[in-house]
């Protein structure tokens, strides 16, 4: 099973990752924001997770780690 870590801190909430994820698990948080002031990113159900790492090649501010 894959595990997607964000860099919660560092995201500014563009929705790319969500965009390109082919199980649109992918969201913002709409419960938070981060220290920046956005909502950031986060995985809705992980176990859906194929581990592709389409979320972290897109991502421009390389907040995302896939594990697998």
């Amino acid at each position: 099973m894959a595990k997607v870590i964000f860099d919660e801190n560092s995201c500014k909430g563009c929705e790319l990752c969500a965009h390109v994820c082919p199980k649109k698990i992918i969201a913002m948080a709409k419960d938070r924001l981060n220290s920046k002031g956005f909502h950031p990113a986060e995985v809705a159900d992980m176990d859906k997770c194929i581990g592709c790492k389409f979320c972290a090649t897109i991502c421009p501010d390389v907040v995302i780690t896939v594990e697998k």
